[in-house]
């Protein structure tokens, strides 16, 4: 697999910069990119859930379309975070643009619930929730991390 990692990083700050909203959902249609969200599973704080009529990207949506335009395919797939993770390898020392998850250790293995873009410098760009745009969040921001982990 040819070395992205600057790519991935170039890109997710170009789209951190096209204040793209927060979608639940958003990101997982047939090709990677901005979508209307659902409404299925949905647990956030604004109501009535406004993911079907914002177009937009979740967090793995996001994870999802840098790395296809840094890769040239879609190479994590339209699925959750759990699905994502479960096509990379955790590792130790990360780099710009690794992709950082949070959750917790389960007795049938990693569940997870958010992923971010690593920058550097303990930074993330992430879409974290319904309300907010694309945007650079510490790592510390959530408090479940689970690790660095890389294609």
């Amino acid at each position: 697999m040819p070395y992205v990692q600057p790519e991935i990083v170039r890109i997710a700050l170009r789209i951190e910069g096209q204040r793209i909203a927060y979608s639940w959902g958003g990101g997982h249609g047939g090709d990677p990119g901005p979508s209307k969200g659902t409404c299925a599973g949905y647990r956030g704080s604004i109501l009535p859930c406004p993911a079907e009529r914002t177009r937009g990207l979740d967090c793995s949506g996001l994870s999802r379309w840098v790395y296809a335009q840094a890769h040239g395919h879609d190479v994590l797939g339209p699925g959750t975070t759990n699905d994502q993770v479960r096509r990379m390898r955790r590792v130790v020392s990360a780099l710009p643009g690794d992709l950082v998850f949070f959750g917790r250790t389960t007795a049938k293995g990693l569940d997870t619930h958010h992923v971010g873009i690593y920058l550097g410098d303990g930074k993330m760009i992430n879409a974290p929730e319904t309300g907010a745009f694309v945007r650079v969040d510490p790592i510390s921001r959530l408090k479940d991390f689970a690790g660095f982990y890389r294609l």
